[in-house]
C-alpha cells in the first residue's frame, strides 16, 4: 500500500481538494483508493492532533478536549485504531490522509516522527504532498485567517523578520498558553512560506525526494479538480467530474483592521486570567463587527514576492508541478487599513462584556481558569447500568465529551418548550396569486402509508400550498394514497419508480426543478415525510415566520431530533401527539443532530435543488442571497454555496425548528430498516441508525400547539372514503409487516437489542462517535 500525506498548505486550494475527495469517496475506493473517514471527514484534523507534541497545543485540540498529554494519548489510540479498521476493511493501493495543519502545524522533528511511526505500520512507502501558492498571495490569505481566529499583531512582524525565515519566524512565535489565549498557530508567523525548507523538514524525516510542491489555478473550482487529485496522487483510474464551487470571498483588510485590534485588547483581557473568551464566542464577535470593503492586497507584499523569488525559480526546476503566476507589480507597501466608522476595540469590548462574563461562569463549573481540569462532581464515567451498554472506545468518547464544549445541554435559546401554550387559532384561509403556486414542498415517499394523511393536513394547516410528491417502488399503497390525493387537487404525485443516477431522491429533485409546480412557487422547501417545520412564532404560520425573518431569502431549519418515547406499537395516532421526548438544543455531536433542511425564496439563484438545500448559486447574483437560522439571525457568507449542518456559531431554533421523528415507533423503526434509505441506497439502517437518532432525555411540546387545527384538516381529508380505505389499508400492511419483522431472528435481535439500550446525552454521543457515525 501506498501512502500520501497531503499536508496543505494553501488552505483554500486544500480545502476545494478535500471536499472533492470526499464526495468522490466511494468512486475512490472502488477503484483501490482510502481517503478514511475516521481521522475526519474531509480535513483529517484527528491525525494532526494525534501526533502534535504534548506541549503543542493548538486551538484544536485546546477546543476540542485533547489538550491534557493523556487524554491525546488516547486520541492518538483511536485514530490508530480507526485507520487500522478502515484499512482492514478496504485493503486499498492507496491511502490518502490530507490535513491543512500538518504543514501548517508540525515544525518539529519530533512530531513528524510521531506521524511517520504511527503510519510506518502500514506502509513504508510515504510520500508526502503540499500544494502552494504565490509566497504574497498565500500570507494575505493566511493573515486574513490567523486574524479572524484571534491575531493581534500586523503583518509588519512578517515583513521584519531576518534573513532566515524559518528560524526567524519560529523565533517570533509564542509557546502555547491556552488559558491566556495564545496559539503558535494563530499569533506567529507563516514559518512555512520558506518551501524549500519546508520540503527539506520532512524529507529529513520521510526520506530524500519524498516530497512534491505543487500549485493549482482556477481549474480546481470547476470539473478540473478531479485531474488534479489525479495527478497530485498518483491516481491512475480516472474518476468522475467534480462538482463546481466557487472560492470563498476575502474579508476586507478594514474588517481585519478591526478584528486584529479587538483581539490585541482581548488577549490583554484574558492575560489576566480572570475571564474566558470560548472560541465559538469569540468568532460571533468577529462577525458582528464584519465591514465589507476591499481585501488585503498581495502587491502591497512585494517585499515577501522579493524575498522568495529566488527560491521559488530553484523550486520550480526540481518540483515539475509547481508553476507559480509572476508577482503583481509593486504597490505601496502594506499599512493597516482604517477600520472605519470611528471604530474602537474598547467600545465593543465593553458591549460584549457581559456575554464574556456570562461564558466564564459556565466554564468554571467544568474548568479552572488556569486551564487544568477542575474536579468534576462525579466519577469520570458513565453509570454502570450505561458502562455495561457501552463498548470501550465509547467509554473513553464519554471522558473525553464530559470537559469538552461539546457535551450536549439543553441551555440555548429562550423558548419554553416544556409546557403546553395555548393551542394556534385556525389560520387563514389561503389562495395564492394567479399564476403562483404559492409555499411549495417537495419530497419523496418510499412505503410511508400510515403517515402520509397527517404529515399533509399539518403542513396544509401551517400555510404550504401545495406538495409535489415523488414515490418508487412502493409496497404498502402509498402511491395509492398520493395518487387519490392528486386527484382531490391536493398534491402533485409523480412516478418515480424508473429513477437513474446515485439515488432515487436525487432523481426526483432534478426533475421536480422542471415542473410548472416548482418553477411557479414562491417559497420551496425539501422536507420528507418524518419532518415536520415547527413554527415557534406568532400564531405558529409561514406568514408569521416570513414576518419575523424580514427579508431573508433563506431560512435553516434544523433538526431537533425525537426519540421513540417508549412506544413500540404502530398507532393510528398523530406523530406531533406520540412522540415529545428529543434531543437538546445544544447537541452539536454527532453531526447529523445539527443538520437542517432549507425553506429558501423561489427568486431563481440557485439552479439546483439537493437533499437539505439549494445549490449552485449564480456567481452575479449572490448578494441577493440572505440567509439566516432558525433563530433568524445571519448565518454568515460561507453557508451561501456549502453546507447542510449548523455549527456552535450559527445554531438557533427559537423562530422554527424541523421536528425530524426519525424513529417513531419501534415497530416502524423495523420496518424503517427493513425498506432503505432514499439518498443513501448503498447504506443500512442499523443499531448505529437507532443510537444516533432515539433522543429521550429532553421533552419539546412546542409543536401540539398545532394539534387542534391538525385534526381539523385531516377530518377533511378523512372525510373522503377512498382515501380513507387506502389509509387503513396502508396502516394494517405496516403493522402486519412490523410483526413479520419480529418473528425473524435477524429483526427480533435487532429489536430487542435497540429497545434495550438506556442512555443519557452525553453516553448516547459517546457512542455514537465510537462508531464512526460522523459521516
Amino acid at each position: 500500500m501506498r501512502i500520501v500525506l497531503h499536508i496543505g498548505v494553501d488552505t483554500r486550494a486544500v480545502a476545494r481538494l478535500q471536499s472533492v475527495l470526499a464526495a468522490k469517496r466511494g468512486q475512490l475506493a472502488a477503484k483501490g483508493v482510502l481517503f478514511p473517514r475516521s481521522p475526519g471527514n474531509e480535513n483529517h484534523t484527528r491525525l494532526f492532533m494525534a501526533v502534535s507534541d504534548p506541549d503543542h497545543v493548538d486551538t484544536l485540540r485546546d477546543n476540542r478536549g485533547f489538550a491534557e498529554p493523556a487524554r491525546q494519548a488516547r486520541l492518538r489510540e483511536d485514530v490508530t485504531a480507526g485507520l487500522a479498521r478502515e484499512i482492514a476493511a478496504q485493503r486499498p493501493e492507496t491511502l490518502v490522509l490530507s490535513a491543512v495543519q500538518l504543514g501548517q502545524g508540525l515544525a518539529r522533528r519530533s512530531e513528524l516522527e510521531r506521524l511517520r511511526d504511527m503510519l510506518s505500520g502500514w506502509s513504508n512507502d510515504i510520500r508526502v504532498v503540499a500544494h502552494v501558492d504565490a509566497p504574497a498571495s498565500l500570507l494575505a490569505r493566511h493573515y486574513a485567517a490567523q486574524v479572524l481566529e484571534g491575531r493581534a499583531s500586523g503583518l509588519e512582524v512578517e515583513l521584519g523578520l531576518g534573513p532566515e525565515w524559518w528560524q526567524a519566524a519560529l523565533a517570533a512565535t509564542p509557546g502555547a498558553d491556552p488559558a491566556a489565549g495564545i496559539f503558535a498557530e494563530v499569533q506567529g508567523p507563516a514559518f512555512w512560506l520558506d518551501y524549500e525548507r519546508l520540503a527539506s523538514h520532512w524529507e529529513s524525516v520521510f526520506g530524500a525526494g519524498r516530497v512534491a510542491l505543487r500549485s493549482t489555478d482556477e481549474s480546481i473550482w470547476g470539473p478540473g479538480a478531479t485531474e488534479e487529485i489525479r495527478t497530485a496522487f498518483g491516481i491512475e483510474p480516472r474518476i468522475g467530474k467534480a462538482e463546481p464551487a466557487t472560492p470563498p470571498e476575502p474579508p476586507s483588510a478594514a474588517w481585519l483592521a478591526r478584528g486584529r485590534a479587538f483581539n490585541a485588547l482581548t488577549l490583554r483581557m484574558l492575560a489576566r486570567r480572570d475571564r474566558v473568551l470560548p472560541r465559538p464566542l469569540q468568532m460571533r464577535f468577529m462577525e458582528e463587527m464584519r465591514i465589507d470593503g476591499e481585501p488585503v492586497d498581495p502587491a502591497s507584499l512585494s517585499r515577501i514576492s522579493e524575498r522568495f523569488a529566488p527560491m521559488l525559480s530553484r523550486l520550480e526546476r526540481s518540483h515539475p508541478g509547481l508553476h507559480l503566476p509572476p508577482p503583481p507589480a509593486p504597490a505601496d507597501a502594506w499599512q493597516e487599513a482604517d477600520p472605519r466608522h470611528g471604530f474602537r476595540a474598547s467600545q465593543y469590548l465593553s458591549a460584549f462584556l457581559w456575554r464574556i462574563d456570562k461564558a466564564t461562569a459556565e466554564a468554571k463549573a467544568a474548568t479552572r481558569l488556569d486551564g487544568q481540569a477542575a474536579p468534576l462532581q462525579k466519577p469520570d464515567l458513565p453509570p454502570e447500568a450505561a458502562r455495561a451498554q457501552m463498548p470501550p472506545e465509547a467509554i473513553r468518547k464519554y471522558q473525553e465529551i464530559l470537559r469538552s464544549p461539546f457535551r450536549p445541554h439543553n441551555r440555548l435559546g429562550s423558548v419554553d418548550e416544556e409546557t403546553p401554550g395555548t393551542p394556534y387559532a385556525p389560520a387563514p384561509a389561503r389562495t395564492p396569486g394567479p399564476g403562483s403556486s404559492g409555499n411549495l414542498i417537495v419530497a419523496c415517499m418510499k412505503d410511508e402509508a400510515p403517515y402520509v394523511l397527517e404529515w399533509i393536513a399539518y403542513h396544509r394547516a401551517i400555510g404550504f400550498d401545495t406538495f409535489l410528491i415523488y414515490t418508487n417502488d412502493c409496497s404498502d399503497g402509498t402511491d395509492a394514497i398520493l395518487a387519490r390525493l392528486d386527484e382531490m387537487g391536493v398534491v402533485h404525485h409523480r412516478d418515480n419508480t424508473g429513477w437513474t443516477g446515485n439515488s432515487p431522491q436525487q432523481c426526483a429533485l432534478d426533475a421536480a426543478m422542471a415542473e410548472p409546480v416548482f418553477r411557479n412557487a414562491a417559497w420551496i422547501a425539501h422536507i420528507d415525510v418524518d419532518e415536520f417545520v415547527n413554527i415557534r412564532c406568532g400564531n405558529g404560520t409561514l406568514g408569521d415566520l416570513f414576518a419575523r425573518t424580514g427579508d431573508a431569502t433563506n431560512i435553516a431549519m434544523t433538526w431537533r431530533l425525537f426519540g421513540h418515547d417508549g412506544v413500540t406499537r404502530i398507532k393510528d395516532r398523530p406523530v406531533i401527539a406520540q412522540f415529545t421526548s428529543c434531543a437538546p438544543k445544544f447537541a452539536p455531536k454527532p453531526h447529523t443532530a445539527w443538520g437542517f433542511k432549507t425553506l429558501f425564496r423561489n427568486n431563481g439563484v440557485y439552479s439546483r435543488l439537493s437533499c437539505h438545500r439549494p445549490n449552485r448559486p449564480d456567481p452575479d447574483r449572490v448578494d441577493e442571497i440572505t440567509w439566516v437560522n432558525g433563530s433568524g439571525a445571519p448565518m454568515g457568507p460561507q453557508v451561501v454555496r456549502n453546507g447542510w449542518r449548523n455549527s456552535r456559531r450559527s445554531i438557533g431554533y427559537d423562530l422554527v425548528q424541523l421536528n425530524h421523528y426519525a424513529l417513531r415507533s419501534a415497530d416502524s423503526y423495523l420496518v424503517k430498516r427493513q425498506r432503505g434509505r432514499a439518498l443513501h441506497v448503498d447504506r443500512a439502517i442499523g443499531l448505529n441508525y437507532w443510537i444516533r437518532m432515539d433522543w429521550n432525555d429532553t421533552r419539546d411540546v412546542t409543536i401540539q400547539r398545532n394539534l387542534p387545527r391538525l385534526k381539523t384538516e385531516m377530518a377533511r381529508l378523512r372525510a373522503d372514503p377512498a382515501l380513507e380505505a387506502l389509509h387503513a389499508a396502508g396502516l394494517g400492511w405496516h403493522r402486519a409487516k412490523a410483526e413479520e419483522l419480529r418473528n425473524t431472528p435477524e429483526f427480533r435481535a435487532l429489536y430487542d437489542q435497540a429497545l434495550g439500550i438506556r442512555l443519557n446525552g452525553t453516553e448516547r454521543v459517546a457512542y455514537a462517535l465510537a462508531l464512526d457515525m460522523e459521516s
